[in-house]
């Protein structure tokens, strides 16, 4: 149960592992490219190279690339689905360069037209996306925070995505201000393990291959998609021991997306600290 945090790949690409290390990350995330933007990475070969060269110096912690937040694979828009298409398998063929485990991205909305509508249509997109960028990097689906129409805010949404590709290389980020926006209460055991046993039966526990670690700033179900620094939100640190006391977790990279202490700077070493404590304490008692 590797702990890490996202953090900023500018200026040059491998410097995202010193930041990485001034925090305490054991593990890491990146965006390839400008995350509001289609623009392609810009990153040369080189720097691509180097950065994968640097990684397994560091005894290649997990690394895991962001997708960029225009994807919409359930848009009715042909182009824009083209350009999501693209934009996916050029992050897959960034993971293939660097090493990077696989490219974690937000499958969109479906504007209303509703999930069973737009399946096939994810599935199609995705499908293409895992072709046009061949390789053992995975395609990494991120659960919602179930606001309006967007999709897989519930493990049933996911669990379809899932068995409708079938492949290998898609697996599952879970997120859990997501989880608990969406309404999965994780703030207790008995919460944990009624939640997880709902993902097994609907997704699969082994498709399960990172975390993004964040507190929720809004109540349970609110659907509000708002990161708080772990303990100061709705989940709280009982609700963070007891995901990580969980035996799906076990094995699990956990990745911060907090504002930081200050508000505006995070993640930060703190929250990467707190994590540690968290995981250190529960890992200990378990044994």
């Amino acid at each position: 149960m590797r702990i890490g945090a996202h953090v900023s790949a500018a200026e040059r690409l491998d410097k995202c592992l010193d930041r990485a290390a001034e925090l305490g990350c054991e593990a890491l995330q990146i965006f390839a490219s400008a995350p509001q933007s289609w623009r392609p990475v810009s990153h040369t070969r080189e720097a691509m190279a180097e950065l994968r060269r640097r990684c397994q110096e560091c005894g290649d912690p997990p690394l895991y690339v962001h997708a960029i937040y225009l994807i919409n694979l359930a848009s009715a828009d042909p182009a824009h689905v083209e350009r999501s298409v693209a934009s996916l398998a050029e992050a897959l063929r960034f993971c293939e360069a660097t090493g990077a485990r696989g490219a974690i991205f937000h499958v969109g909305s479906h504007k209303g037209a509703g999930f069973a509508d737009v399946l096939p249509r994810v599935a199609t997109a995705m499908t293409r996306a895992l072709e046009e960028a061949p390789g053992n990097s995975l395609l990494i689906v991120e659960n919602s925070a179930g606001a309006g129409n967007t999709v897989a805010g519930t493990f049933a949404e996911l669990g379809a995505i899932v068995r409708t590709l079938s492949s290998p290389r898609v697996a599952v980020c879970l997120d859990t201000c997501h989880l608990f926006a969406s309404g999965y209460d994780i703030r207790t055991p008995a919460d944990v393990e009624r939640t997880m046993a709902e993902f097994d039966r609907e997704v699969g526990i082994e498709k399960l291959v990172v975390v993004h670690a964040n507190d929720a700033k809004a109540p349970l179900g609110s659907g509000k998609d708002r990161h708080e620094n772990i303990g100061l939100g709705e989940i709280g640190l009982d609700g963070f021991r007891a995901v990580m006391a969980h035996p799906a977790f076990r094995e699990t990279p956990f990745i911060l997306e907090v504002p930081g202490m200050d508000g505006k700077s995070g993640p930060d070493r703190q929250n990467v600290e707190i994590l540690r404590r968290l995981r250190d304490e529960v890992l200990g008692s378990a044994a």
